[in-house]
């Protein structure tokens, strides 16, 4: 059997998170659209988890669907963090993770990523040492859609992490409300790191687009499938 046969027979999974305001129905149709991109993705458990109900600062403290506070609009490089509240979110996901692994998923066969806020989270849960569970292994990969780096001032890596969990981060050149500055900046802090970080940009604002969605499903279909061979 060969090594993307043998592959292909171990169950793989997506976490993705949704951004503010939203709920797991926005980013729910991944499940069809990413399999029609590349059909071995339909063999992916799909997780969308919702976010709780918070207070959010940048909207006079009206609670609605986040996964933490944002104190500054837009998200701009260096603005100050509600790291309580990423702490939770990572916990969440970290909880998600948990049971696809108790369900017969290996964390090595799982991505997690999300959009703006989604996208915040899933970095900081898949890189940043200060959050992770004890004796932690590397997740498949992480993808961040205009998402942002979090809690830079003490990010440190672990070196397996680093070597075993590369990251794809879009991101809209005319983003602004997670500024497009911030990819940069998050992609090179990573690569300070030794994380395996491909970046790619698309002319539109905080949003997605159909260029986007065949680079995700690319990403994802390498990442956990390896690629693409002819059978002799």
């Amino acid at each position: 059997m060969s090594a993307a046969a043998a592959t292909k027979q171990i169950p793989g999974a997506l976490i993705f998170l949704h951004g503010l305001g939203d709920s797991p129905s926005g980013w729910s149709h991944l499940q069809r659209s990413l399999a029609q991109l590349r059909p071995r993705l339909a063999e992916l458990t799909y997780i969308f988890p919702a976010a709780p109900m918070v207070a959010i600062s940048i909207n006079g403290g009206a609670r609605m669907p986040g996964w933490f506070d944002l104190l500054e609009w837009p998200v701009s490089v260096g603005d100050p963090e509600d790291e309580a509240g990423l702490k939770a979110a990572v916990t969440q996901l970290h909880d998600e993770i948990s049971k696809l692994e108790e369900s017969g998923v290996p964390k090595s066969r799982i991505v997690v990523g999300g959009f703006s806020q989604g996208a915040a989270v899933a970095l900081l849960a898949a890189y940043h040492a200060g959050v992770q569970q004890p004796n932690s292994s590397p997740l498949a990969g992480v993808v961040a859609l205009s998402g942002w780096l979090t809690m830079t001032n003490d990010l440190q890596v672990f070196k397996d992490i680093a070597k075993h969990t590369p990251c794809w981060w879009g991101h809209g050149t005319y983003d602004d409300k997670v500024l497009y500055a911030q990819q940069a900046f998050g992609a090179g802090k990573l690569k300070e790191h030794k994380v395996n970080v491909s970046t790619t940009s698309y002319p539109m604002g905080h949003e997605s687009c159909a260029e986007e969605m065949d680079d995700l499903a690319a990403f994802l279909d390498e990442t956990l499938f390896g690629a693409e061979q002819s059978e002799l």
